[in-house]
């Protein structure tokens, strides 16, 4: 039953999160000393929105597991709650620095705008700087961070590279994820 609910989880949880999170609980309600079990529950409570489940969860996840965890998830949810400066914290926890290079490229991304959050645009430059060299990660994440960078460029007012940056994350874009034409329509009408 429990393997059960843990797929519903993943069908749904794009689609409906709500009704993902209902069958997030109920897989732990049944494992819960299962670290997958309460790890899918946090993601689950984090795509809902409901940010203290999502860090209550991903927290005992990781003291069952061991191991770095979701550190980008945690922080973006203490983000959630109004808590940059915890977010921050969260980002230094030990483990941060043996996380996957997807991972950290995840977390530099959350930091900086926890950073944004506490209008210092400068940490949050540096923050994505720091991972903007990593290679072999997919071209979602390099389209990720890219975008990140030139959003962090905007708001640190340096708009001409963050014309470069959104033309960079363009052409990784293969899907249309991300809003980039509308950004750099917006951002070459103010420089017109």
């Amino acid at each position: 039953m429990v393997a059960k609910h843990l797929i519903m989880v993943a069908t749904l949880l794009d689609e409906d999160p709500e009704k993902a999170l209902v069958h997030a609980r109920a897989a732990k309600d049944r494992a819960g000393r299962v670290s997958v079990a309460r790890e899918t529950n946090g993601i689950a409570a984090y795509h809902a929105g409901e940010w203290k489940e999502a860090i209550s969860e991903l927290r005992a996840s990781r003291r069952m597991s061991g191991g770095p965890g979701l550190l980008a998830v945690l922080a973006d949810a203490e983000r959630g709650l109004g808590r940059p400066e915890k977010a921050l914290d969260v980002a230094r926890e030990d483990g941060a620095e043996d996380l996957d290079p997807e991972s950290k490229i995840e977390l530099a991304i959350v930091v900086a705008g926890a950073h944004h959050d506490l209008g210092d645009n400068d940490e949050a430059l540096f923050a994505i700087e720091e991972v903007l060299s990593i290679e072999d990660v997919p071209d979602v994440s390099r389209l990720r961070v890219s975008y990140a960078y030139a959003d962090a460029l905007v708001l640190a007012g340096r708009k001409a590279e963050a014309i470069e940056w959104f033309e960079r994350a363009a052409e990784l874009d293969h899907g249309d994820l991300m809003d980039i034409p509308d950004r750099l329509a917006e951002l070459q009408s103010e420089s017109e």
